[in-house]
């Protein structure tokens, strides 16, 4: 009885995937389950297991563009007793111990797949390979890394052996898809390695070059047609030098084709001064593919933007009694707590403190519904390197001055270091932005959604202000509140800044709770 077997559907929006290569050959017992060959699409490779045991019948060649639900082979069954069979002759033509060490290498191949990171994340970009294709690794150690729309993630190794790559640097996989392979040991590696030198070796000297030789995948070649740029000239980093999508997206027109272009426009208009302007210093681009962060954070951005009814309203106030109070007890703050008396705290308490009277600023929509939290979780904006993350300080209402500095500083070292969770970045009820400490006078922030307000903090200024009938010069500070006006109204707006100004420029009140 013969199974023909079809290009199983691997991703939503792939509607053809190519075959890079056969791993058995025509006529080749194969048991069920073994992987007989490797499907590439335009984001990831994949790998096609027998669904039965038998002798193997290709359908499909090596780089054949096939679509989802066509037959690549069929698998004669019944094959199975003479695989055992055949094995003896197998083993007579060959040396012996190398189908054995082969056997027992692939019996221990283990395969990495993306492991479920969070409830709605549905796929991951792979950034980075911290250990390269063939090299050993043991178990437990981070071999990649991942990157979220929300935050990265180290892949360990679940077992020992020799890694073999599948995806690329740059791909985007969804959850379950193959990542990498580690065979049984280092056996395998040595006994098969000399083999598959000879059998590349002799490929190369036969044809000079693989069949997928600065061949594009279908992605990658309408990338390029749009360009105008020949394959040939790409730098590829597929299977067997295949052309990938990110490849395309990476590819400029050769620098010598500029040149010439320049030079006949030179020559056309016969103009010296205008040769000389063409050819005046550099004029070189560089592009980057966004990463799964700035994809996201770019969406969320305008959909605040389109879905919101976002206004702001501003206030200012004077610094100098919060900075009066830090010069006197800055020392024996951090000598008692281990850490330094900022700004935030201050910020934040006064924040917790004014959502108490104000509730509203603290809400959010849900549905046709007005959700009103009674306790403050306030998100606290950071640069990190690879974009705006925004962790949570939890009950911030019910936190010391010196817990807050505390929780600030450790969540803003994981940001930078690229470590933040998942849980420490969600579920936030206002937020607090600080583009003072770039040197920004005034703002609008964009409110975080689900929230409904943020509050933006500024740089401090000496101005001359009105006292009690005279001009005196203090350090001042712009305040900047972006509320959603859907939730809030413009009294609570103004009354919830006002309360938040008072606290700031009279402390004592702070710790009275007045």
């Amino acid at each position: 009885m013969s199974l023909e077997m079809k290009v199983p559907a691997v991703g939503e929006s792939i509607i053809e995937v190519i075959l890079s290569k056969w791993l058995k050959q025509d006529g080749e017992q194969v048991e069920m389950d073994e992987v007989i060959a490797e499907l590439e699409s335009d984001k990831a490779t994949f790998e096609l297991t027998a669904e039965s045991a038998g002798t193997l019948k290709h359908l499909a060649q090596e780089g054949d563009t096939l679509e989802i639900g066509q037959a690549v082979c069929s698998i004669e069954e019944g094959g199975t007793a003479g695989t055992k069979s055949e094995k003896p002759e197998a083993e007579s033509e060959e040396t012996a111990p190398e189908p054995a060490n082969s056997d027992a290498a692939e019996s221990a191949e283990t395969t990495i797949k993306v492991p479920a990171v969070g409830e709605s994340i549905t796929e991951v970009t792979l950034t980075k390979w911290l250990k390269q294709d063939g090299e050993a690794v043991e178990l437990d150690e981070v071999i990649a890394e991942l990157e979220s729309d929300k935050a990265t993630f180290e892949l360990p190794a679940e077992a020992a052996g020799i890694l073999h790559t599948v995806a690329n640097e740059g791909d985007a996989l969804e959850i379950g898809a193959v990542v990498a392979t580690i065979s049984g040991g280092a056996g395998k590696a040595k006994s098969e390695k000399p083999k598959q030198e000879n059998t590349e070796s002799a490929k190369a000297e036969k044809s000079g070059s693989s069949y997928a030789d600065k061949s594009p995948s279908p992605a990658a070649a309408k990338i390029l047609a749009e360009k105008g740029i020949d394959p040939k000239s790409v730098n590829s980093t597929g299977v067997d030098g295949r052309i990938t999508k990110a490849d395309a997206l990476n590819a400029q027109k050769p620098a010598t084709s500029q040149a010439k272009t320049e030079k006949t426009a030179s020559t056309t208009s016969g103009s010296t001064s205008t040769a000389a302007v063409a050819t005046a210093g550099a004029r070189d681009e560089r592009r980057e593919k966004m990463t799964s962060l700035r994809k996201t954070i770019s969406k969320r951005l305008v959909t605040v933007k389109n879905e919101t009814a976002m206004l702001t309203t501003f206030n200012e106030v004077n610094m100098a009694p919060i900075m009066e109070l830090r010069k006197k007890y800055k020392d024996s703050f951090k000598e008692k707590h281990g850490v330094g008396l900022g700004f935030m705290s201050f910020f934040t308490k006064a924040v917790t403190e004014a959502l108490k009277d104000f509730p509203a600023v603290g809400a959010r929509i849900e549905g046709e519904e007005l959700v009103y939290s009674n306790f403050a979780d306030v998100s606290i904006a950071v640069s990190a390197p690879k974009g705006l993350v925004v962790p949570v300080i939890r009950n911030a209402e019910s936190m010391s001055m010196a817990e807050i500095e505390k929780e600030v500083v450790r969540l803003a070292i994981r940001a930078r270091e690229g470590k933040l969770g998942i849980d420490e970045m969600t579920g936030g009820t206002f937020t607090i932005t600080n583009g003072g400490i770039f040197g920004s006078m005034l703002s609008t922030p964009i409110i975080n959604a689900p929230q409904s307000a943020i509050l933006g903090m500024h740089n401090i200024v000496e101005r001359p202000v009105a006292e009690n009938g005279q001009v005196v010069i203090r350090p001042m500070m712009y305040l900047a509140l972006s509320y959603d006006h859907r939730v809030i109204d413009g009294r609570e707006s103004v009354s919830f800044l006002v309360k938040v100004k008072q606290l700031l420029e009279d402390p004592a009140r702070l710790l009275l709770g007045i």
